[in-house]
């Protein structure tokens, strides 16, 4: 069972302009299924195929913004909704799961780190004075009983591997140097005392089907957990349908 701000994040999305289009082509594919539950699953899987689908009605809703003078660039604007819309369809979907108790009741996901219990704690590296942060999209954390920090995982989401994404695995290895005894730590004064350590994963719709670059595919092995919302077998990334297991799993 969802709770009040879970609920008021399904409709928060729900009621957001440029996802209505995508909202209900992800309605439509679990309610088509007959096995709902698998259908919960399955549909992250389509992200690429919804999203896609979506553009057109995503590229109205833009023109009509700059007739209306709100944005000047159709294309830049195109681009953040992009991003902004695999998150947002990703915790939809995520919360979807959970309302029908795929997921467990004490797992959660934000896009707002404020609202991670110690989040500062487990994500900011010191390197000789200065803090290095994670690309870090969605936190996807469980809590104890008195809402302490049980277990969280850093999720990245790229629709495209063309820009940042090393970005992530870089502080992936950093986070491996700082949490372990070795002589980089003292070389670059590196600093790193967590509670927990956080697991790190990666997330993309692969728009440009870059996953098969070599450089891309050997970056993929940083990460604790790699995800495409595409409904491709693979043998270096999971489909985005094993998550809800995986978090019931590992948090």
């Amino acid at each position: 069972m969802l709770n009040k701000h879970e609920q008021k994040v399904l409709k928060d999305i729900k009621e957001t302009l440029y996802m209505k289009k995508t909202i209900s082509f992800i309605d439509i594919f679990i309610k088509k299924h007959s096995n709902k539950e698998l259908a919960h699953s399955l549909v992250f899987d389509e992200l690429y195929n919804i999203l896609n689908d979506a553009k057109s009605y995503v590229d109205g809703y833009l023109k009509e913004r700059k007739k209306r003078g709100e944005i000047k660039d159709e294309k830049q604007a195109l681009k953040s909704i992009a991003g902004n819309s695999f998150s947002q369809a990703l915790i939809y979907i995520f919360l979807k799961n959970k309302e029908i108790e795929s997921i467990r009741n004490d797992i959660f996901i934000t896009s707002k780190l404020s609202q991670v219990p110690s989040f500062k704690e487990i994500s900011l590296i010191n390197v000789d004075g200065q803090t290095q942060k994670p690309d870090c999209d969605i936190v996807i954390y469980s809590l104890n009983e008195d809402n302490t920090l049980k277990k969280c995982m850093i999720l990245s989401l790229k629709t495209s591997l063309r820009e940042r994404a090393g970005q992530t695995y870089k502080w992936k290895l950093l986070m491996e140097i700082a949490s372990s005894e070795n002589p980089l730590k003292e070389k670059y004064n590196i600093e790193y005392k967590p509670d927990k350590i956080p697991l790190v994963a990666f997330a993309t719709v692969n728009f440009y089907n870059e996953i098969n670059n070599p450089q891309h595919r050997g970056m993929f092995k940083f990460f604790d957990k790699s995800f495409i919302a595409k409904n491709i077998d693979s043998d270096f990334i999971d489909k985005m349908s094993t998550l809800p297991k995986f978090v019931n799993e590992v948090l």
